[in-house]
């Protein structure tokens, strides 16, 4: 059981691990929390929110503001109405009697499992305010990796943007003036040359057609691989073999797994609470799967390292040191030094990747524009060789 389930005094409350569901009574619809609930159209708080949220709370505590005092405070400031009403939700139900990680649990779509275990553990220890603080660091850490990722992508993608606009100007507007000079004599030209008219005239005849359909494949892609669960599990198989991409989703993955394991174990969350919480944010159905085996393994009465030792998506020097930590005592200690070793590789990976993306990019545009410009040269060459052998 999680640790809420420690926190709940109520036999009748019903709870679980990684988000209580006490049965405290929600805000009357006639109460300024139920009011402001019905204005649900504006978009709800998002990471960086929460990261504010958890600062300001933090700072506040710190300086002996009671809880309540301090949601009532930060939820006079926030702007989002959706977050003031969650905010203020999580003061009342305070105040009727519920836990802070209890409150929490009730918008376990908004706080993550691993924040909801955290909070529960420092209302066991009493150390909410040094919990805060933890929570704060690493929802920075997490929020620094993510921008860092999404910043490598966003460049490459603006290549292949321009790629593909600069190919479709060429075969729309500048190709058919040149094939103008071919008219009549279609069957002169190679086969470049044809595969290219027959493209250059589908988009000119079908751009209604063409565009649409690039849109639901992106789509239906996208779809495949994040809502289905054979798409979701092919996509993070082959992230895992791409050339490049491999390596930084790699260090990704084991980054985000052992710095949410250092922040949980020394937090004081229980071996099993953590193990599942890792699962649920390591990004990749592999590595989810990996470490729901590991929760099994040490369930029944095993320790980590030789759990994790049976898969292959760890290295070994990282099974080995998780081991050391193990017996010596200093897990958590362990796991925030081989997280923080694998922060900085990643941010190396990162640069070096977007360095040699750019050349990739560059080199495929060239071949691609390379070719129509062939299928331009070759039948003036074909014609005039046939000219001039007459």
């Amino acid at each position: 059981m999680g640790l809420i389930n420690q926190l709940s005094e109520k036999p009748k409350t019903n709870t679980g691990f990684a988000g209580a569901r006490p049965s405290a009574p929600k805000p009357a619809p006639d109460t300024l929390t139920g009011k402001l609930n019905s204005l649900s159209f504006e978009p709800g708080p998002n990471r960086k929110d929460i990261l504010n949220f958890t600062n300001q709370l933090a700072v506040m505590i710190r300086a002996g503001i009671s809880l309540q005092d301090s949601l009532e405070s930060i939820s006079q400031q926030v702007k989002k109405k959706k977050f003031r009403v969650i905010l203020l939700d999580i003061k009342d139900r305070i105040e009727a009697g519920q836990s802070f990680s209890q409150a929490l649990g009730e918008h376990d779509d908004i706080f993550s499992n691993l924040y909801i275990n955290m909070i529960a553990a420092a209302e066991i220890s009493g150390s909410l305010s040094s919990m805060l603080q933890r929570l704060v660091e690493y929802l920075d850490q997490e929020a620094e990796t993510r921008s860092q990722v999404i910043s490598a992508m966003v460049y490459p993608i603006i290549l292949f943007v321009m790629a593909i606009s600069a190919t479709t100007f060429l075969l729309v507007f500048v190709l058919p003036r040149f094939l103008l000079v071919f008219k009549g004599k279609e069957h002169l030209l190679p086969t470049p040359t044809k595969i290219i008219m027959a493209i250059s005239a589908f988009m000119r005849g079908y751009w209604y057609l063409f565009f649409p359909a690039v849109i639901l494949a992106a789509g239906g892609f996208w779809f495949f691989i994040h809502h289905t669960k054979i798409g979701k599990d092919w996509w993070d198989r082959v992230k895992l073999k791409i050339p490049l991409i491999k390596t930084l989703c790699r260090n990704l993955y084991i980054t985000r797994s052992l710095h949410t394991m250092g922040v949980l174990v020394n937090g004081g969350v229980p071996i099993l609470d953590t193990l599942a919480i890792t699962s649920q944010i390591s990004g990749n159905m592999l590595y989810e799967r990996m470490w729901h085996g590991v929760h099994e393994a040490v369930r029944q009465g095993k320790k980590i390292a030789p759990s994790l030792s049976e898969y292959n998506l760890m290295p070994g020097g990282v099974v080995q040191m998780i081991g050391s930590g193990e017996e010596s005592g200093t897990l958590g200690e362990v796991l925030n030094d081989i997280a923080e070793f694998y922060g900085r590789e990643l941010k190396t990976i990162i640069k070096t990747v977007t360095s040699m993306i750019e050349p990739i990019m560059i080199v495929a545009m060239g071949a691609l524009v390379g070719f129509i410009a062939m299928s331009i040269i070759l039948p003036i060459f074909k014609m005039s060789s046939l000219a001039s052998g007459k």
